[in-house]
């Protein structure tokens, strides 16, 4: 039995999330981890992609509040919030890595803490709709989450965002740690939120599977953008290549690329 459901998503904003950000700085005890980093986050779903200590990570947590930040950060036109609360009302909504579930708690306990700046109507709503879209958890709704698989706390962790009804998600290496086959359908499920209406930001080490699945994508090294375009070009690109999927990857990235092709020809048949 799979984890979703196989009809559209029902959750999630309505209006997709524009995210424009501008020579942004920030670090940790004064040392600068990105410099001056301008993206673009559109509908749909973009990755970003580095190795470790590129600043990925840091990326996410400035966007979501943690850490100061300086530049122009624009959500739709707006200055983006501050304050970790007042993003979360502003739609956006961050699966960190490692989950961060509470363990002693239940699967529904788990999920009713995404939806806690929503009245109690309002909150059972929408667990009641993140339950139809992720069809397994309402099987697993008084397991205690600490007694899950890696996966199956993954799965939770994007529902609890979902719960927040974000018009923009952001995940943080929510392939980490994964076995292979719960990776294919936690991407499936990444992919069909964006399909459903809210704009995706994803940072990801999994260069391959994350570029089939994405639209559009950057390249982060040391803190610097070194290459961005939309995902398929990305993929066949000497630089990722080289890098990230080694030198021999020919038959690799024809299987990514077929991947996002066979997915553009569904949207187009859904949309005929």
């Amino acid at each position: 039995m799979m984890w979703y459901q196989r009809s559209d998503f029902t959750l999630g904003g309505s209006a997709r999330a524009r995210l424009k950000v501008r020579r942004l700085c920030t670090g940790y005890s004064g040392f600068l981890v990105i410099r001056d980093l301008s993206i673009d986050v559109s509908p749909g779903l973009t990755v970003i992609l580095g190795p470790n200590g590129a600043g990925k990570t840091t990326l996410l947590r400035a966007l979501s509040g943690q850490i100061r930040w300086t530049g122009e950060v624009l959500l739709d036109g707006n200055d983006f919030p501050e304050k970790p609360h007042e993003i979360v009302r502003a739609g956006v909504a961050l699966v960190a890595e490692g989950r961060q579930l509470f363990p002693q708690m239940t699967v529904r306990e788990n999920l009713e803490l995404g939806g806690f700046l929503a009245s109690k109507a309002d909150r059972e709503f929408r667990l009641e709709r993140v339950l139809t879209d992720f069809v397994k958890l309402r099987q697993r709704s008084s397991q205690l989450a600490g007694t899950m698989s890696g996966g199956e706390q993954q799965m939770v962790a994007v529902a609890r965002a979902m719960m927040a009804q974000p018009r923009l998600l952001m995940l943080d290496e929510p392939s980490l740690g994964l076995a292979p086959k719960m990776v294919d359908e936690l991407f499936v499920i990444v992919r069909r939120i964006a399909d459903s209406g809210t704009t995706v930001l994803m940072v990801e080490q999994n260069v391959k599977k994350a570029l089939a699945i994405a639209d559009r994508g950057y390249v982060i090294e040391r803190g610097v953008i070194q290459a961005h375009g939309p995902a398929a070009l990305l993929e066949r690109s000497s630089v990722i290549r080289e890098a990230y999927l080694g030198s021999n990857s020919t038959e690799k990235t024809t299987t990514a690329k077929d991947a996002v092709l066979r997915r553009q020809s569904r949207s187009k048949l859904l949309h005929n």
